[in-house]
Parts: structure tokens; C-alpha cells; sequence
């Protein structure tokens, strides 16, 4: 279990799973919808099993690349702790047992179940042949606050598209960031990415247009809220200065001649961000 966890990174669950509780939490408030700890409960194995299966299926196509990453080479496939074999069966295992928790859900999840899986299976190729290979995960990742909003019975609507594409901005934004690590390997690999084809000075300058649209979003989304006669008070603005203010954070500590603290701008910071936009979010309608 401790191996296939640390496959999954499962500990990255903390990146999007605050936002899909925002979304099921802000459907709730909606008229004739009313929080249900079953369906609650759904929307988390939803998530760990789309996103265990995506990350396992992102470690299978990747071994031989990873074996040849002096960075990945300790991964659990080419240090030959999980079998190729075994991690594939995992990924069929989660997407199916996914599949299943959206019948349990309703007819709309359900329905949707292939087309998310799709997105966030499919991201795993799009770094062979396409620099937008980021934006892709942005995607997948954006699909938690919306899917979760449709899951408490929520139609499709404004303020959960307003997070869904905040989210898309911000996943993209640090995950260029993340891949300022790879670029040499990347490159003499002849996989995509934004810092191959921008350079590290380019990259970086993208990556924080895309989180200053990010916090755009987000402020329009809290007055979108306000819009529907939900009223937001001042913890909610909190979040929002903290959330604001880490994006800022995380662009401090990475220079294009200074990658040393990738990973704390990457894990830490934008896990923090996460958790406490969320749950202050949710504090503020709620309590």
C-alpha cells in the first residue's frame, strides 16, 4: 500500500480536492439542494480514484523515460518496486471503480464519467507532442470543482465555471514551474514543454501571467456569488488575500538561475494556498 501511494503521490490529492469541496459546498446553497453526507462522501472516492488512476497511468507511459531522468529514475516502475503490469491493473481497477461511484451519484456524473476520465488519462501523452501538455492537466484538475458542484445536484453554472478556470490557470501556471527542472532533459529527449520552448526566463513570465488571470477569476467569482444573493463576508476576502498572496510567494522563490526551491514554491506553497482558500471559502458561507 505505502508503495502504490507513493506511486500515486496521493499526498498531491490536497492540490484539487479543497476545490471540489467548494464546489459541492456552494451547490448546497442553491435552491431545493441539500448537503448529503453519501453523496459527500462519493465525491471524495471520485477523486482518489480519478486522480490515483491518472497518476499511475502518467508513472506507466513514463518508465522508460523516467528510467532515463536522473531525477526519475528512483520512481517506483524503473526501480522496479511496482511491475509495469501491476500499475496497469491498478489504473483499470480505479477508472472502473470510479466509473461505478458516479452511477451511485446521478445520471449527469455518470454520463460524464468517460469524458473525464479522457481528459485526465490522456494527459499523459500530450508531453510527446504538445507544449499545451500543462494546460491539459489544468484541465483535468479543473474538472474537480465543477464535477463535484454537478455531483450535489447543481446545474451547470457561472460560479463553478469562474473556479473551474482558476483552477485551469493556476495548475498550468505551477506546473510550468515544475517543469523548469526537466528542461535540458526535455530537450535532448524532444519532449514538449513551455520551458523548452520558452527558456526559464519565458517560462516564468507566462507562469505568472497565468496566476495573475488566476486571482482575476477569483475575485470575479466571489462577486459572482454576491450576484446570486449568496453573501459573502470577510473571511471569504481573506482567502483571497492569502490565496493572492502565495501565488506572489511562489514566484519569489524560483529565479530562472535559482531552481533550488521548485519544490517548496510547488508542493507547499500551493498546497497551503488550496486548503486555505477552500476551507475559509466554506467557514465564511457556512459558519
Amino acid at each position: 500500500m505505502k508503495n502504490y501511494l507513493s506511486l500515486i503521490k496521493f499526498s498531491h490529492t490536497i492540490f484539487a480536492l479543497p476545490f471540489a469541496m467548494l464546489g459541492f459546498f456552494l451547490a448546497t446553497l442553491q435552491p431545493n439542494i441539500y448537503f448529503q453526507w453519501p453523496t459527500l462522501l462519493l465525491v471524495l472516492l471520485c477523486m482518489i480514484f480519478a486522480r490515483s488512476a491518472a497518476m499511475a497511468f502518467n508513472r506507466y507511459l513514463d518508465r522508460d523515460i523516467d528510467s532515463r531522468n536522473p531525477r526519475t529514475l528512483q520512481r517506483e516502475i524503473p526501480a522496479g518496486v511496482i511491475r509495469p503490469r501491476e500499475a496497469l491493473f491498478f489504473v483499470a481497477a480505479n477508472s472502473l471503480l470510479f466509473i461505478v461511484a458516479t452511477w451511485f451519484i446521478n445520471k449527469t456524473c455518470f454520463y460524464l464519467s468517460p469524458i473525464a476520465l479522457l481528459v485526465v488519462l490522456g494527459y499523459s501523452f500530450t508531453k510527446r507532442f504538445t507544449w499545451l501538455c500543462h494546460f491539459v492537466l489544468g484541465i483535468g484538475l479543473s474538472l474537480a470543482p465543477i464535477g463535484a458542484y454537478l455531483a450535489a445536484g447543481g446545474d451547470f453554472d457561472l460560479i463553478p465555471l469562474l473556479y473551474s478556470g482558476a483552477v485551469l490557470l493556476w495548475v498550468s501556471g505551477f506546473d510550468i514551474i515544475y517543469a523548469l527542472q526537466d528542461e535540458e532533459f526535455d530537450r535532448e529527449q524532444a519532449l514538449y514543454s513551455v520551458p523548452v520552448l520558452l527558456g526559464k526566463r519565458g517560462a516564468l513570465r507566462l507562469a505568472a501571467l497565468l496566476h495573475l488571470l488566476c486571482f482575476g477569476l477569483i475575485l470575479t467569482a466571489g462577486f459572482a456569488v454576491a450576484d446570486a444573493h449568496v453573501e459573502f463576508e470577510w473571511l471569504h476576502w481573506v482567502a483571497v488575500a492569502i490565496f493572492g498572496g502565495l501565488l506572489v510567494y511562489q514566484h519569489s522563490l524560483v529565479k530562472p538561475n535559482d531552481l533550488s526551491r521548485v519544490n517548496l514554491a510547488f508542493f507547499t506553497t500551493n498546497g497551503i494556498a488550496s486548503l486555505a482558500f477552500s476551507g475559509l471559502v466554506i467557514l465564511d458561507v457556512f459558519v
